[in-house]
């Protein structure tokens, strides 16, 4: 028997006292699809950092357990030496200089170059590029992933979808590529582009190179996977052939254990009624990876409504299209009044407010100070934090004042009102955040990956505090990548699958439930029947 490509045994790694991964074992075969699935959170990216040498891994104490590559054991400190052991890797975020074109993109950092005059005296930095053979290797490295596009091309500008092809294509064109990791590769294809993406993957590993693949589209899972890892809360839940699973069993192993909800955070304060007060219907939103193709829901008074679902699949983009941040199609009715579409200033007028799962990118302006990102929102909508007269001043002992009550309020842990937001924690940001929804007074509240990157204790801080905007008779719509954090907070749970409402559950509802419409399954076609709380 072959030795595997890749091995990782008994993984374990630790921040700061907060183990994320617990004796994770992995092995990858010469030639093989492995894909590697979890919710977020589950510990995937943390092991693909390990693989790769990531300095987050370095300078946090290292890790235990041993990574073989054909049997050798190695420790790589740097991306360089997993490189040059044959490793290659794209990650979800695109690593393109725009500016460059798509040979540069391919070649960068491994230029072919060629002697001049200057180099046989000066040195081999002196040579010069050799373009011809940049652009025959580019040539043929987008021609195996059936690219058609111009080598010359400049990268700013180009679809998405060509955008992952060159990432490839850089990784393929290196001579001695044994092993790649894809990081959700399809989150930003469309449909057609996704499944030329998968047809690629098939060739790839066709031509003996080895491929993990990370994603949470299980119907991919089963097209092109050779074996499944399945990870929990940074644990191995279950390892085999794809044959020995369905998409229904990964998905209610990626959902894990039943949460127990008999004391829901908040539970005790709901004021909630059968009142409709916000009526969705055919709503789509171009969000890219994120895309809605068509929803009806209704929310009612005084609820918290939880979203779900997989990743790529849509759940983010309907706060998203509601609050007009990306552009949106169908209609949208709160307390019997048509809300505008694409027109973030009209749904904040109408007493909407929102919290980003892109705290740092649209949530936050990260080089102002805390009081001002506290009162932003309401002192340009709701004339707030003004001085009376005409020319509108800021009012800043008013702005120091309500800044001063929200730190205590919500225990931002910081220097003081005037602190730039930049420099807080993550579970601080999200908590100035908060307090500027709540600066708003608003009637309904979109909040979207809430906890998304912070510790344990800011998690739990966080919840309570949407609890308790909940209870003072607010209604919440609360979009979350993990299943438990719904369930301990919401009064419904929608799963989004595809782009459509896959079904709504009560949040004590079997995880099999779960499992299967996160899966895109009818709970009715197996015959269970919908345990919906309409």
């Amino acid at each position: 028997m072959s030795v595997p490509v890749l091995e990782m045994k008994g993984i374990s790694k630790s921040y700061y006292g907060n183990q994320v991964l617990k004796e994770i074992n992995l092995s990858v075969n010469k030639g093989e699809i492995h894909c590697l699935v979890g919710e977020n959170g589950a510990g995937k990216s943390t092991l693909m950092n390990i693989l790769f040498g990531m300095s987050v891994i370095t300078d946090t104490g290292g890790y235990e357990g041993d990574v073989l590559i054909n049997g050798n054991r190695v420790a790589f400190t740097s991306p360089k030496s997993a490189i040059e052991a044959g490793i290659g890797m794209v990650h979800q975020e695109f690593m393109l200089l725009p500016g460059f074109t798509v040979t540069e993109n391919i070649k960068l950092n491994r230029e072919d170059t060629r002697p001049n005059v200057f180099s046989r005296v000066l040195g081999k930095k002196m040579e010069t590029l050799n373009r011809k053979k940049m652009a025959s290797d580019a040539r043929s490295a987008l021609d195996r992933l059936g690219m058609t596009i111009d080598e010359w091309v400049t990268v700013a500008g180009l679809p998405v979808g060509y955008l992952q092809f060159v990432e490839i294509a850089r990784e393929i064109d290196k001579e001695n590529l044994q092993l790649l990791v894809l990081d959700e590769p399809t989150a930003v294809l469309t449909e057609s582009e996704a499944k030329q993406f998968l047809d690629v993957v098939q060739r790839l590993a066709d031509s003996g190179i080895s491929i993990l693949f990370i994603t949470h589209r299980l119907d991919e899972v089963m097209a092109v996977a050779n074996q499944i890892t399945i990870l929990k809360d940074g644990e191995l839940v279950r390892s085999g052939p794809t044959k020995e699973f369905t998409i229904a069993q990964m998905a209610e192993l990626m959902v894990g254990r039943k949460v127990e909800t008999s004391g829901r955070i908040g539970g005790e304060t709901r004021t909630k009624t059968n009142k409709t007060v916000l009526e969705i219907r055919d709503l789509s939103v171009d969000m890219p990876g994120e895309r809605l193709r068509g929803i009806d829901l209704d929310v009612y008074e005084g609820e918290i409504l939880g979203i779900g679902g997989l990743a790529g699949h849509g759940k983010i983009a309907l706060a998203n299209g509601v609050m007009g941040l990306y552009t949106s199609r169908g209609q949208v009715r709160y307390q019997g009044t048509d809300v505008p579409l694409n027109n973030p200033r009209e749904a904040l007028n109408r007493g909407l407010a929102f919290v980003s799962e892109d705290r740092r990118g649209v949530g936050l302006v990260l080089e102002d100070s805390i009081a001002n990102n506290i009162v932003l929102t309401s002192m340009q909508t709701q004339d707030m934090f003004l001085k009376p007269g005409p020319l509108k001043l800021k009012d800043q002992k008013k702005i120091t004042a309500h800044a001063l009550e929200s730190i205590d309020r919500f225990d931002i842990r910081c220097t003081g009102p005037e602190q730039i937001v930049r420099r807080l924690s993550g579970g601080n940001q999200q908590k100035v955040c908060i307090a500027r929804a709540f600066t708003q007074n608003p009637k309904l509240l979109f909040v979207s990956e809430p906890t998304r990157g912070i510790d344990v204790g800011a998690k739990s801080r966080v919840l309570e505090l949407i609890a308790e905007l909940n209870s003072m008779g607010v209604t919440v719509v609360i979009t979350s990548s993990e299943l438990a954090e719904l369930r301990s907070i919401s009064d419904r749970i929608a799963i989004i699958y595809e782009g459509k409402l896959s079904g709504i559950l009560s949040p004590d509802a079997p995880d099999v439930e779960y499992g299967l419409l996160m899966a895109g399954k009818s709970l009715e076609e197996v015959g269970i029947g919908e345990r919906a709380t309409n």
